[in-house]
């Protein structure tokens, strides 16, 4: 980088760190609540999944994502406080939680069921399933029916409940028919095992094959500003379909809120960041001029990089509800924020060519 970029660079840095240190000593007596009575969240404030009888309404148009809060993010945070943390979100009037039984593997499921046990006829939980576990590591594909059945039965214990609102199917298990998956999930919620289908990362002639069997409530995959694949076909079918969209790592694992920087270290044996080209130093550099752009224009308004990003999701189609994880109560009432923004059309289209003139460096995976 020349020498005045560097030093733009270095200095965002610094701000960057500083704001996180502030939201961070937000957050040194988290609140334990006991189930009390969520927080009234206004019509205009809720966004719906899917159509017809297979439909969701989420609060703030937005979950929360809990994998990070036990896996995949270098650090574990105290098992307490992200139990609090949860709970917190629904008094903040959070209705859409999310997890899995890759996530730990099995760990993220024991906590969010603990978690939301007293409130859990209240939310929506949303889990998934698509692997082999061996000896506790991920270990390939596995979609074939039985093992479906098998991995409900032990989900709905480590969730403590005896249905879940949204089982997804994790990854496309390519040696299974789609049709058979759909088929499995469909008797599993004529069952009362399971009350709504999904599918996180399908492409669309498998969303289709999967929809005309059972009708798909919401598709997860990965978006945002710099990870925009499902612009064009995957939003495109989900429209034509009445399927909601879901985008994960909406702040691209914390790329998009100027915390991490190419100083940032990850640990290999509990963070998938450091085996992802978008993460190592050199990418982190070449993609400041992205944050710089989102920056300028949430300065200009009063907001964060983060609220930028995720109103920016939410300005995209009204189906859409990103899931945004954090372990801090701070960022999570920052991400909640984000919904009180929107962006005008002139806003939004002249945002939207600034970011898209961005040449980014380094794939997603």
């Amino acid at each position: 980088m020349q020498s005045q970029s560097r030093r733009r660079f270095l200095s965002s840095s610094t701000l960057f760190g500083a704001s996180v240190l502030g939201a961070a000593a937000l957050n040194l007596h988290p609140s334990i609540t006991q189930g009390a009575t969520a927080s009234p969240v206004p019509k205009n404030k809720t966004r719906t999944l899917g159509s017809g009888d297979h439909r969701i309404e989420v609060n703030y148009g937005m979950g929360l994502g809990c994998m990070g809060m036990s896996w995949h993010r270098t650090f574990i945070p105290d098992r307490k406080a992200m139990i609090a943390l949860i709970r917190k979100a629904y008094d903040m009037g959070v209705n859409f939680f999310d997890t899995a039984e890759a996530y730990g593997p099995w760990r993220n499921e024991e906590l969010v069921g603990e978690a939301l046990a007293p409130i859990r006829k209240k939310i929506i939980l949303c889990s998934k399933f698509g692997f082999n576990i061996e000896n506790g590591q991920l270990a390939g594909l596995n979609s074939k029916p039985a093992h479906i059945r098998e991995v409900v039965e032990q989900s709905l214990k480590r969730l403590k409940t005896d249905y879940i609102d949204l089982l997804y199917q994790h990854r496309v298990d390519p040696t299974i028919p789609i049709e058979d998956v759909a088929g499995t999930v469909k008797d599993l919620m004529k069952e009362g095992k399971v009350l709504h289908f999904g599918l996180s990362e399908a492409d669309p002639v498998n969303i289709k094959k999967a929809h005309a069997v059972q009708p798909v409530t919401a598709l997860q995959s990965e978006y945002s500003l710099i990870t925009r694949d499902p612009e064009g076909e995957i939003l495109k079918t989900c429209e034509e379909l009445g399927i909601g969209f879901v985008p994960y790592s909406p702040l691209s694992r914390a790329l998009l809120t100027g915390y991490i920087n190419p100083l940032t270290k990850f640990d290999p044996d509990n963070d998938n960041r450091d085996t992802l080209p978008r993460y190592t130093p050199e990418a982190i550099k070449a993609n400041w001029p992205l944050l710089e752009a989102i920056a300028d224009f949430a300065n200009q308004r009063g907001l964060t990089l983060a609220q930028v990003s995720l109103a920016w999701l939410l300005a995209q189609k009204p189906w859409i509800v990103p899931i945004p994880g954090t372990t801090k109560q701070a960022h999570l009432q920052e991400n909640l924020w984000s919904s009180d923004f929107s962006f005008s059309a002139d806003e939004l289209k002249q945002f939207t060519d600034k970011i898209s003139s961005i040449k980014i460096v380094g794939a997603r995976n």
